[in-house]
């Protein structure tokens, strides 16, 4: 489907984050999830494309690009696996925020590599005991000497083992937000361990494990933002994710684009009672319904991205309609191509059945949709007062 409002630049980012995922995505992503594969080697490649730090700055390596042309980025990797985008949109965020709220020396010390991808790196926010209610989370980060004890388990990271850099959210002061700061730990300090990897019914080949700090001594380097950002790690945390929930919607948006695609050309190609099943009027119109969800989608998308760029006043609840409508709009998108292909939908060759399954932990991500909806509607009853 043609897109409308691109110019020649948005587009030749558009054209090449799609010629990417059809050469190196698209043709490997049944096998990968077969094999539980976690395509690091891919994703390094993507990074030489600007990918890892879309909307980083440039003088630390970072792309320099919109909010916008990361959501258009997104959905076009997702064309060619929804997970390889998920994971780099995760990755993305944790890059923007060492260059947004680091200091001088953590961006010029951390972001280079992560803009590269020399270190992929994780999101620590979740835990076993505290997952939509994030300000509530209990690990903890001690003050010692000059530097910090962080002790507590993270639950459902992606990449948990496997990424080199850990973005980690932990209590530094009293109960609430205001008492949470944030702080880079590397792999390999002693006391962090990891979980085995979750069995998950989708996102195969993205590993997800515990992270369990026991003891973990960082330096006071490794608080970002330095001594200003003592308490400000939750409001940080929360700035991260409005980016994400666009990124992962545009994620789901992708997924659904690929399903709806492969349900156009098989509708068109299968033949039942003498006729194409496409001629079908009932399939028709299932059809169109998909498309124009599909563009609702799109459009819903770059509405709150250009609102995170511009810094509007209602960039928030616009990021968590488009997120909450995106991804449960593009589940269904999803679900309805794999009915028009009846059994060869379930199978794995066919691939839809593994973008049903991969898009399915996007309502969850980056706040369930039923926080979404909490955050619109506070939104909403906000207005009565003004």
């Amino acid at each position: 489907m043609p897109y409308p409002r691109l110019d020649d630049d948005d587009r030749l980012i558009v054209d090449a984050a799609r010629g990417f995922a059809q050469k190196r995505l698209a043709p490997n992503s049944l096998k990968w999830d077969a094999d539980h594969h976690f395509p690091v080697a891919e994703m390094k490649e993507a990074a030489e494309l600007g990918m890892a730090a879309i909307y980083t700055r440039e003088d630390v390596g970072g792309a320099g690009l919109r909010r916008l042309d990361g959501v258009r980025i997104f959905e076009e990797l997702a064309k060619g696996d929804p997970v390889t985008a998920a994971f780099l949109s995760i990755h993305n965020m944790c890059t923007w925020m060492v260059d947004c709220y680091g200091t001088a020396e953590q961006r010029e010390r951390w972001v280079p590599g992560l803009a590269t991808m020399e270190s992929m790196a994780s999101y620590c926010l979740t835990e076993p005991s505290v997952g939509s209610d994030a300000a509530a989370l209990a690990t903890s980060a001690r003050a010692d000497g000059d530097g910090y004890v962080l002790r507590g388990t993270k639950q459902f990271i992606s990449g948990g083992g496997v990424s080199d850099v850990y973005v980690v959210m932990a209590r530094t002061g009293d109960t609430g937000a205001r008492g949470i700061s944030a702080f880079i730990v590397e792999k390999d300090a002693p006391g962090l361990s990891f979980g085995p990897p979750e069995e998950k019914m989708g996102w195969h080949n993205q590993p997800t494990a515990q992270v369990i700090f026991d003891d973990v001594r960082v330096s006071a380097d490794a608080l970002i933002g330095g001594p200003d950002g003592v308490g400000a790690g939750f409001s940080m945390a929360m700035n991260g994710l409005n980016g994400g929930r666009i990124n992962i919607a545009a994620c789901s948006l992708g997924g659904a684009q690929a399903a709806y695609d492969a349900a156009l050309a098989y509708t068109a190609d299968r033949e039942a009672f003498g006729t194409p099943l496409i001629g079908e009027p009932t399939i028709r119109a299932t059809l169109a319904d998909m498309a124009t969800s599909l563009e609702v989608s799109r459009l819903m998308l770059w509405r709150a991205a250009e609102a995170l760029d511009n810094g509007d006043p209602d960039k928030v609840e616009l990021c968590a309609m488009a997120k909450r409508f995106v991804t449960d709009t593009c589940f269904t998108v999803a679900d309805q191509a794999l009915q028009l292909h009846g059994g060869y939908g379930y199978l794995h060759e066919t691939g839809v059945e593994k973008i049903v399954r991969d898009l399915r932990v996007n309502r969850i991500l980056e706040g369930t949709n039923e926080i979404m909806r909490m955050v619109i509607g506070r939104a909403e009853a906000a207005r009565l007062k003004n």
